[in-house]
């Protein structure tokens, strides 16, 4: 989503507010500003990418010991250089992630004051509120600007992290966060802002997370942080475990093609502690988990997109190998029904950021439900959700750049089958033959993934034929389902070709009816139980006269002819089998898009992390 920066230092702060903001070009965003003071409030906004923001910046000299900047995904008005960020009313300047549900009440409010509005947003709202308490207009005031965003944020609804300057306080940032994620950065001659750590760590790693309700005021020398009571805190220093190059592209010409490649490494990573079941319980998910895993009795997951597959996947997993119900829901359905709660289930929350509104907000709901057994799979290990769940598990891919997530969802599925693990251990239905099985098998994924990796050649040819589609559907079985799922979203994510997946038994229930000579089929094909039965949905589409891409393991029996086309996996895999096919489909999905052009790591209308509804 959109992205904010933000500094005060002793020196110009006007190459870290533009390094950040390019930092920060991953998380999607249609226009790009920065407001600096310096004999006065300098604020330059452009339309489109974050170089010609640089451009007028560089055309107009600008420069400042205090600044603020960010990237800006629409939301409230179209993309156009009055709705950029910064806002402005009279000498201060605000950015704003996140959305105000109430700003039409605010709006209607202020105009009644007097204030005039030049943009269609939500955030100018903002900036007129802190004003109007500035200049004594609303009942109460505040001589500073601190004061004066403590009252403003008390009549704010929705989701929000705010930084704003002020003309008149030259050496002050004022910062507020609720629901939507805001960090500072500690450095040797000021103090540092940022909604992602990646874009702090080319300048500091000490940084400093702040909670929902916090309002934080930060000079050169030092910062001063409230809640949402009014009492002053102290938030805990961490030191961010991001390095600096783990955000540059190196020899890849993409972020999204650097990931799929890292994948053997970010599994290696998420892997490294395992020595038995109970060294995975010891080091990753805390201390509270073998007594937490003894009681549970079901579990249910909650993600949303690419992570809501993964647990779509774990599902066959802890029905099988551990023998306890399990089910999956969209954070966003699950929070807006009535559910039954269970004391004994175990929550599960999937999230790449740990940040993702929905799934934050499921959490929240199962919390207040009564559910005390929750666990959070993160890549983010600071992150909002992994603080707020009682146990978890760090995915440790490294920083994922790429809007459409790769190696972020391998480590997932990776995760939750060592989860599947402990659970089954728990239950004593995993005995100490399988548990080695299984172990080995896990420890051999990092090269079983690099086997994959080695049939891109492969693969690009097939994208060359499958690129002229306009549509495509995906069919698999049984824990390969969502493996079909997840590649049909990478399809229609990047290369905008519209893609839709099927349990492959579910054909001839709808589906059937729009294959023809020009609907490429999609089949993941593993040798496993449901295989004949998955080549009789094969011979339905071929017999429409459907062209099938089957992506086969060695041992299947199927064979290239004419309107059939098979990529064969260098092993079968067993029921690890998934992470192996949906790195094939992730190469495809980039292949098709590099023919067609489109921005593969930033496609259109879509954002890296989710942090609004």
């Amino acid at each position: 989503m959109c992205g904010i920066v933000g500094a005060v230092s002793a020196g110009d702060v006007t190459p870290f507010l533009l390094n950040g903001l390019n930092t920060l070009e991953y998380r999607g965003y249609d226009s790009a500003g920065l407001a600096l003071l310096n004999d006065g409030l300098r604020r330059a906004r452009a339309v489109g990418r974050v170089s010609e923001l640089e451009s007028l910046v560089a055309q107009d000299a600008l420069a400042g010991r205090l600044g603020i900047a960010h990237t800006r995904w629409a939301t409230h008005g179209v993309p156009a250089e009055r709705n950029a960020h910064p806002h402005v009313s009279g000498g201060l300047a605000v950015v704003h992630n996140g959305i105000i549900e109430n700003y039409g009440e605010l709006r209607e409010q202020l105009k009644a004051l007097g204030y005039e509005f030049t943009s269609d947003t939500d955030t100018e709202t903002i900036a007129h509120l802190i004003q109007a308490y500035l200049e004594s207009k609303l009942g109460s005031s505040s001589n500073s600007l601190f004061g004066a965003v403590r009252e403003a944020v008390k009549h704010l609804k929705g989701a929000f992290a705010l930084a704003v300057i002020r003309e008149d306080e030259p050496d002050t940032l004022v910062l507020a966060r609720e629901g939507s994620p805001l960090m500072l950065g500690i450095g040797n001659d000021g103090y540092f802002a940022a909604s992602d750590a990646s874009a702090l760590v080319g300048e500091t790693r000490r940084l400093m997370y702040l909670e929902n309700g916090d309002v934080a005021q930060m000079t050169r020398q030092a910062v001063t942080i409230v809640d949402g009571s009014g009492r002053a805190v102290e938030r805990e220093e961490v030191i961010s475990t991001i390095a600096a190059d783990a955000v540059q592209l190196g020899e890849f010409n993409h972020y999204m093609q650097k990931e799929i490649f890292e994948q053997p490494q970010a599994l290696g990573n998420t892997l490294e502690m395992l020595g038995g079941v109970e060294g995975v319980q010891a080091g990753l998910l805390g201390a509270d988990a073998e007594q937490t895993l003894d009681l549970v009795d079901s579990v249910l997951i909650l993600a949303c997109g690419t992570s809501s597959y993964a647990g779509m996947v774990a599902r066959y997993w802890v029905e099988a190998i551990a023998s306890i119900p399990c089910s999956v829901e969209i954070a966003s359905e699950y929070r807006y029904r009535q559910s039954v709660p269970n004391e004994r289930q175990l929550i599960v929350v999937i999230s790449q950021s740990g940040e993702t509104a929905d799934t934050i907000a499921a959490l929240e709901h199962a919390k207040s439900l009564g559910h005390r057994h929750t666990l959070a799979i993160c890549n983010v290990p600071e992150s909002a959700i992994v603080r707020q769940a009682a146990l978890r598990f760090i995915t440790r891919a490294g920083p994922e750049i790429g809007v459409a997530s790769t190696k972020a969802f391998t480590t997932q599925l990776a995760t939750l089958f060592l989860l599947t693990l402990l659970l089954a251990k728990a239950r004593g239905t995993l005995d100490a033959s399988d548990e080695q099985r299984y172990l080995g098998e896990i420890r051999h994924l990092p090269v079983a993934v690099e086997k994959v990796l080695s049939l891109e050649p492969s693969i690009r040819k097939l994208a060359q034929r499958f690129s002229q589609k306009r549509h495509a559907l995906f069919l698999g079985r049984g824990r390969h389902y969502p493996i079909a799922l997840e590649g049909a979203l990478k399809l229609k994510e990047i290369s905008y070709i519209h893609a839709e997946a099927y349990p492959a038994g579910e054909l001839k229930h709808g589906p059937l009816a729009l294959v023809d000579d020009d609907m490429p089929v999609v089949v993941v094909a593993p040798n496993d139980q449901l295989l004949e039965k998955l080549k009789a949905n094969m011979e339905e589409v071929r017999a429409r006269g459907g062209e099938l891409y089957v992506f086969a393991d060695g041992d299947t029996r199927v064979t290239s002819a004419s309107g059939l086309h098979v990529l064969r996996m260098p092993e079968h895999y067993g029921e690890l089998s998934p992470v192996l096919h949906v790195v094939a489909l992730q190469l495809l999905a980039y292949h098709v898009a590099l023919v067609k052009g489109t921005d593969v790591d930033k496609p259109r209308n879509l954002a890296k992390s989710v942090t609004v509804e």
